[in-house]
């Protein structure tokens, strides 16, 4: 169902835009987002990892002091955008949220990726996610198109602690909210064709918890600084063979990983501080994990007290959905 519009007499004596979705409709792409997060075939077998990145880059690239980007028209529809580096694989995200779209096709992609990401976390086993809908789709026009933030925003994995604080303070996020922001790497993998790295944080990547701080702290001496064949640099973790008995060696886990900037966080006394506690207490850190992932899908969104979005372009458009994409993964958009 769409949003209501105006009839026919109500046009002639008004400019009513169409209207933010309701609860109701926003149900219904909840429960199609649910049925298509199991992927047997795709990275570990789900596909809330990358569904939960979209939202994330797609929100991430927020500048305060302009008020430019965020997730507020769902710019990586178009190669400005979504061509960035930052941004490989996520091609992938959004193909599969496809058929999503076919089946509310009144939606917008700005509200359904972050939707999409706030389900993805919950059924993953996270915590509830306060999240509104009203988020429009940036158009072809060309003071449209302008609003499409400039690459480099988005934080670049390979840096070190003043990286993390120069990208995040940009967005006005405080070192725990930087640290419980990281905690969404409990989830997914890197892929050496998309972001450079290779290989995934916690064992079970599929599965939110506390479990990434933990093997942070575990592990730390025993981290081991690697280049991979790109010339990339990144830290890994191989457990020892089990000894079996009569001679037999029980498999390895599959070798994990981390990024520099997640090293940086046990080296900076303040975000070590946070890394500690939440490996020791997973509530705290769901708790806090939900209110810096709401604030950074609501970041340049402003709204009325009734929830309603008041930024010029949304009151100037309306609900703007913009037309469903191609259904299989497209590197160029």
């Amino acid at each position: 169902m769409a949003p209501s519009r105006p009839t026919d007499g109500a046009k002639a004596a008004t400019t009513t835009k169409p209207q933010q979705p309701t609860t109701s409709q926003l149900e219904a792409v909840r429960i199609s987002v649910r049925a298509l997060l199991s992927q047997p075939n795709y990275d570990d077998g789900s596909t809330g990892p990358v569904i939960v990145r979209l939202a994330w880059h797609s929100a991430g690239t927020y500048d305060a002091a302009s008020g430019t980007g965020g997730s507020n028209g769902a710019g990586m529809r178009y190669e400005a955008e979504g061509g960035d580096p930052a941004n490989a694989g996520l091609q992938h995200a959004r193909a599969f949220l496809e058929p999503v779209k076919t089946a509310h096709p009144w939606v917008s992609y700005a509200d359904l990726w972050t939707l999409a990401a706030v389900v993805a976390i919950e059924e993953m086993g996270g915590p509830r996610i306060p999240w509104q809908g009203g988020r429009t789709d940036i158009g072809t026009k060309e003071e449209d198109q302008a609003r499409l933030p400039p690459r480099g925003r988005l934080p670049d994995g390979a840096q070190g602690a003043h990286h993390l604080r120069v990208i995040f303070g940009r967005m006005d996020f405080s070192d725990q909210e930087i640290v419980a922001l990281s905690g969404a790497h409990n989830l997914g993998r890197c892929h050496l064709d998309r972001s450079g790295f290779e290989g995934k944080w916690v064992n079970n990547p599929t599965r939110f918890s506390n479990q990434y701080y933990k093997v942070l702290l575990a592990n730390e001496k025993e981290w081991r600084r690697t280049t991979l064949e790109n010339g990339v640099e990144q830290f890994v973790y191989v457990e020892e063979e089990k000894d079996q008995g009569e001679g037999e060696k029980e498999e390895p886990e599959e070798v994990l990983m981390m990024l520099p900037t997640d090293m940086s966080l046990l080296e900076d006394p303040e975000f070590r501080k946070w890394v500690e506690i939440y490996a020791a207490d997973k509530d705290r850190f769901f708790v806090d994990f939900s209110a810096v992932f709401a604030k950074l899908l609501e970041l340049g969104i402003r709204r009325d007290i009734e929830g309603n979005v008041v930024n010029v372009s949304n009151v100037q458009a309306g609900y703007r959905s913009a037309p469903k994409k191609a259904s299989t993964p497209q590197a160029k958009l």
